[in-house]
């Protein structure tokens, strides 16, 4: 018999001991999957904010729970878009509404008519709205396709009825699930006059963007500048956090992992005492029996790891058919969670395993044959 034939044998021989573990390693995997798609996904949902339109930075109130809850004064952009080197500075305001049960959360954008060339819009079907109308709205594409309006139309969200007056698509896809408004008006409707939730800042060809950031950081103490999603932090504490708890999940996950398959492994190790003095006697060196042991912990947990990534998959199934994350969480299935978890799974075994492997390599091949 061969070495891998005695490995998946052994394994065979004792099916409870391998489904304990592997559903050890399965419950792991499952949380290490699940919890890395929730973050990986919330965390482009949120850094997306920041891609839309043609804006070299972001401009954000520093330190926020939520950085669309953060606000910022309108003369400040004003202000900002006279800073030397600085081509164009346009200020949005972003709030929500639910508008109906398949879209309980529904990103509302306000933005001047004028502002929408230089935010990046580029307009489908339709016209834009006036600047003071209170009865207009432009639909992402995406989100007009999705509740089935076009141009013309009459939609109702939040207790007030608007007419389509334009359908747009923005460079993310983010930018084509929203709804717009006149700038003025949504802040009227949110009493949020003379306020913004972020600015977008174009430079000047040839201008330095650092300096121009530094310049901002500098002159507004209240507000930071963000051009990549390691800057986001600074704005939007919910990242950290979101970030923070998927490190500690997982570092908890591996710790339940490795204590499953330390658990069974060891209670193995004194069921097949015997087993292991046998194999000493005839030969075997202490480095064979050590790798006889994780070789089969490696095997179940491999098996258990595939468990877990369809455990995981069906887990974030749930989550993002849950009625508080539709229209926020969508799901980014990215290659390297699913080559993380495989990760996950042989960590898992080489430490569970190590201890007990240990154990048999220095077993005495005659107190194991007394102990028997």
């Amino acid at each position: 018999m061969t070495f891998v034939g005695l490995i998946m044998r052994n394994i065979g021989s004792r099916p409870l001991r391998a489904a304990l573990t592997a559903s050890a390693v399965a419950i792991g995997v499952m949380a290490v999957v699940a919890l890395g798609v929730l973050t990986t996904s919330l965390k482009e949902s949120a850094t997306q904010i920041l891609d839309v339109g043609n804006a070299d930075f972001t401009i954000a109130q520093k330190n926020s729970s939520d950085i669309i809850n953060g606000t910022i004064s309108q003369d400040d952009i004003d202000a900002i878009g006279r800073i030397p080197g600085v081509r164009k500075a346009v200020g949005a305001l972003i709030s929500t509404d639910p508008y109906d049960e398949n879209n309980p959360l529904v990103i509302e954008v306000g933005l001047n008519p004028a502002d929408q060339a230089p935010f990046g819009l580029n307009i489908l079907e339709g016209k834009a709205y006036t600047a003071d109308s209170d009865d207009q709205v432009m639909l992402g594409y995406a989100l007009a396709k999705q509740i089935d309006k076009t141009v013309g139309d009459s939609i109702t969200i939040g207790g007030h009825d608007y007419t389509v007056t334009g359908l747009y698509r923005t460079n993310v896809s983010f930018g084509n699930s929203t709804m717009m408004f006149p700038l003025a008006y949504l802040q009227g409707l949110n009493r949020l006059s003379g306020q913004v939730t972020l600015g977008f800042v174009q430079v000047e060809d040839g201008a330095s963007i650092a300096r121009v950031r530094a310049e901002i950081d500098s002159q507004y103490a209240q507000l930071t500048t963000i051009e990549t999603a390691e800057d986001f932090g600074r704005a939007d504490r919910n990242l950290t956090l979101i970030s923070a708890a998927n490190t500690g999940g997982s570092l908890l996950a591996g710790l339940i992992a490795i204590t499953g398959v330390l658990n069974t492994s060891l209670l193995s190790f004194f069921e097949r005492i015997r087993e292991f003095g046998i194999y000493r006697s005839i030969g075997w060196s202490r480095f064979r029996v050590i790798a006889l042991v994780i070789g089969e912990a490696v095997v179940v947990s491999v098996v258990g790891a595939a468990v877990g990534v369809l455990l995981g998959w069906g887990a974030i199934n749930v989550l993002e058919n849950l009625r508080q994350l539709k229209g926020v969480f969508k799901p980014l299935y990215d290659a390297g969670i699913f080559w993380r978890s495989l990760g996950f799974g042989l960590t898992v075994a080489f430490l569970g395993a190590l201890y007990p492997a240990l154990r048999a390599a220095l077993v005495a091949p005659i107190t194991a044959v007394r102990r028997e």
